[in-house]
């Protein structure tokens, strides 16, 4: 699931609260950053202010989405894709500035 990353936190929707996941994260020394099902006896703690961090990540690929070359993947090469998705980012990054 998380071979091969190093993290120090896990942030992800209330989708993904169940023990194995959160177990999994623990058992690496990762943080698990997920709000607990509201169906869940013992609520468990989260960090609010990392969990809504989460919605600016959400919305960065929403933006490169709404680019249709980059959503319809049109680039046939990986470094033509990955040129385009750098240039889209720079571009919503000047947009921020």
């Amino acid at each position: 699931m998380t071979a091969g990353f190093a993290a120090a936190h896990l942030i992800a929707d209330r989708g993904y609260d169940t023990n194995a996941i959160v177990e999994h994260a623990q058992q690496h020394n990762t943080k698990p950053v997920i709000p607990p099902r509201k169906h869940r006896k013992e609520l468990r703690d989260y960090d609010q202010y990392l969990y809504k961090l989460r919605h600016l990540v959400e919305n960065a690929f929403m933006r490169l989405k709404g680019w249709r070359g980059i959503a319809t993947r049109y680039a046939k090469r990986t470094a033509s894709y990955l040129a385009a998705v750098q240039i889209r980012c720079i571009f919503l990054w000047t947009q921020i500035l």
